[in-house]
């Protein structure tokens, strides 16, 4: 069993506030799974009744809509946690979280972590921090799509890639999304999203390799 003290979740999530006696506690209740690409780890109207920590690997937050579209909300990839809000309103996720690759995952029931948030005013106030950080994102987003054209969102979206995880080796972004996924994230079909990139790479502003994308010019994006 991995120790929750040397974990990479504690290092960037609200577990950093939590000292040495209370962690011990987490490895004792934690549960440890290991969720394959494409595999849910939970789904919208679940009572999850705690918390995910994630301590490898990406998931997509998305929400289906009427028309059977997968409205792409959040990727959390590791070091984050998941479910903070739906635990402290005590209601069940208003989202599905699905792997976008392998992931290993650790779940602590509600129980042991409503006990540290009564105990450890930092701990309260550092959840209480990222859910307002989740707010703010979340006005942020609806803005965008309400403000800006698509054209715009896409670039928004994969400078955001680009900064969240980086380029391989070939120069193409270290994340791989399908263009249904992208379309998702960006809040239009996935027709429009490969016109709009095939413009992009008519433009200069990235190259395509079948699925791979390969930002050329970052300034020319940030310019959109």
């Amino acid at each position: 069993m991995s120790k929750c003290e040397q974990c990479i979740v504690r290092e960037f999530s609200s577990l950093k506030a939590l000292n040495k006696e209370e962690l011990l506690k987490i490895a004792d209740c934690k549960s440890s799974y290991t969720i394959k690409k494409g595999e849910a780890i939970f789904s919208e109207g679940e009572n999850v009744n705690g918390i995910f920590c994630i301590k490898d690997g990406v998931c997509k937050l998305s929400k289906l809509s009427t028309n059977g579209n997968d409205q792409i909300v959040k990727l959390i990839t590791k070091g984050e946690l998941l479910g903070q809000r739906s635990m402290i309103s005590d209601e069940p996720v208003n989202l599905t979280a699905i792997a976008l690759e392998d992931m290993e995952v650790c779940f602590i029931p509600k129980a042991e972590i409503m006990g540290f948030f009564n105990e450890n005013n930092k701990f309260s106030m550092d959840i209480m921090k990222a859910i307002c950080g989740d707010l703010k994102e979340a006005d942020d987003h609806l803005v965008n799509m309400a403000q800006k054209p698509v054209k715009q969102r896409l670039a928004e979206t994969l400078i955001y890639l680009y900064d969240s995880f980086g380029i391989d080796t070939d120069n193409s972004l270290n994340i791989k999304l399908s263009r249904e996924e992208i379309a998702g994230m960006v809040g239009t079909a996935t027709e429009s999203c490969i016109r709009l990139l095939s413009d992009f790479k008519k433009s200069g502003h990235i190259e395509l390799s079948g699925k791979k994308i390969i930002i050329t010019d970052i300034s020319k994006l940030k310019r959109l």
